[in-house]
């Protein structure tokens, strides 16, 4: 694994030219996804921006373009017509200003009217590497970037630790108002958020509070990427807590979690209706953000991050890693969150494959189950053996997932092992491979699990042992790998 320098990790891009050369050496890379959405250099972490604003679906990721490392980080911008299909636009937001000088850090969006806005954090660092966090604001301007305001709206409140950020924009109709969830840390270290709230957009923001979740004011370091939307009538409250260690989550510290509950912005308080449950049970999912301006109420739109805060991927040796999820339809149904892919994705099915053992490079697979017990083995050697396991337990209806036999391990440290608890027994997988990248939705999207995967070549066999019936389909393209900067 490469060592990278601060000033390595932090030095400016002052034109494409300095980066071309890594884009052609990354694009043959086998592991090059097909219709994901992946850096174009470099590493991608949090989804940033996600909006639908005049017919289209605008989309930025934390970008650093130099390498597999965490450094300077710009917005990089991409579009849809239909979620499925992604165009590359280039640079959205650039560390230019003082109060961005070392990253224009996660943020959101929302459309209104005939603009988009979005809202960032802005890292400023000092000569001392002393961090400042400011909240700041852009709106999308006629050649279809972001342009900056000219000072932020607020900057962070001492009363915190220097951990202020993510900004969550949303609307509450009732109340008429503008509020702003920010991802925060107490000083005393536990994570939590605060909330801000506005009548206009660009101007007089004032501090409302911290926002208390019922039985859980002691949970996670540090909140990243808080969400929240209202769908059927439920409220849905999305964050990624860290520097904590969860049961049944292996020695990871950074995870993505939910509740199902009821918001109260009078009193700022969300009382949840149970327990906090995982957004998805995989070894590579965080920071998920929901899109804005989704225009019906019974529906969100949820993309995240493939990958985990301080984990690194086979990838890293060809100088690039991560990638989104696939967009997720999120509802709510007898007071359970279901998650399912896009309905056009399945758009992108070609021919359906003859069920003889071997995987499509990108593409999908659905399997039919009986409730018993299974083991799928996906990505085997020419004999069978090996690869990445799935393992349902009806007994305790249970599933556990292993990637310790495929030959390019990575993570060890944080777990190869992790289990995925069912609400019903398993019925239904339906599997979606892109080159380096597993989607596992079970029983139509009662649970999730999300995963790199990085198979040789002679890993593209899958072996079944259980009743199943099983089908498979090549994906065509839906991501333009376009060298855009």
């Amino acid at each position: 694994m490469r060592e990278w320098t601060r000033e390595e990790r932090y030095q400016v891009l002052e034109s494409p030219e300095q980066i071309r050369e890594l884009h052609e050496h990354i694009s043959r890379s086998p592991w090059r996804q097909t219709y994901h959405v992946q850096p174009v250099t470099g590493l991608s972490s949090d989804p940033n921006g996600f909006a639908y604003h005049k017919g289209v679906w605008h989309l930025f990721y934390q970008w650093c373009p130099w390498g597999a490392v965490h450094g300077l980080k710009y917005w990089y911008h991409v579009t849809s017509p239909d979620l499925v299909t992604w165009k590359n636009e280039g640079i959205g937001l650039a560390p230019d200003t003082y109060y961005d000088n070392r990253g224009t850090h996660s943020g959101s969006a929302i459309s209104d009217g005939e603009d988009l806005y979005f809202f960032y954090t802005g890292n400023h660092r000092d000569e001392d590497w002393t961090r400042t966090p400011y909240t700041c604001a852009a709106k999308l301007s006629a050649d279809g970037r972001p342009e900056k305001l000219e000072k932020p709206l607020f900057g962070p409140r001492d009363d915190y630790s220097e951990h202020q950020r993510d900004p969550k924009i949303v609307w509450n109709d009732e109340k008429k108002r503008y509020y702003i969830f920010i991802g925060a840390q107490t000083l005393d270290k536990k994570g939590t958020s605060q909330i801000y709230s506005s009548e206009t957009l660009l101007k007089g923001w004032t501090f409302e509070g911290q926002l208390h979740v019922v039985g859980y004011e002691d949970f996670g370091g540090m909140w990243e990427c808080p969400y929240i939307v209202n769908i059927s009538g439920k409220d849905l409250l999305i964050f990624s807590p860290q520097y904590t260690k969860l049961p049944g989550r292996s020695e990871s510290t950074n995870h993505n979690v939910y509740f199902i509950g009821t918001m109260d912005y009078d009193t700022l308080t969300f009382t949840p209706d149970g327990p906090y449950r995982h957004l998805d049970y995989g070894f590579d999912f965080y920071a998920a953000q929901g899109a804005a301006n989704v225009g019906d109420p019974d529906k969100g739109i949820l993309i995240s991050w493939i990958g985990l805060p301080d984990n690194h991927y086979s990838s890293a040796e060809e100088d690039w890693e991560g990638s989104m999820t696939l967009p997720r339809e999120l509802h709510i149904r007898d007071g359970q969150l279901y998650q399912v892919p896009v309905a056009g994705v399945r758009d992108l099915r070609l021919e359906e494959l003859p069920a003889e053992g071997r995987l499509p490079l990108a593409g999908e697979m659905e399997i039919g189950c009986d409730g018993n017990d299974l083991t799928l083995r996906l990505f085997t050697d020419a004999d069978g053996k090996g690869g990445f396991l799935f393992f349902y337990d009806a007994a305790r209806n249970v599933c556990t997932v292993s990637k310790k036999g495929l030959v390019n391990r990575f993570n060890e440290a944080v777990g190869e092992e992790l289990e995925m608890p069912l609400r019903t027994p398993l019925k239904k997988l339906n599997i979606f491979i892109d080159h380096s990248s597993v989607e596992i939705f079970v029983n139509d999207g009662e649970e999730t699990f999300t995963s790199h995967v990085y198979p040789t070549d002679q890993e593209h066999g899958y072996v079944i042992e259980g009743k199943a019936d099983v089908r498979l389909w090549n994906y065509s393209a839906s991501v333009k790998d376009d060298f855009v900067v």
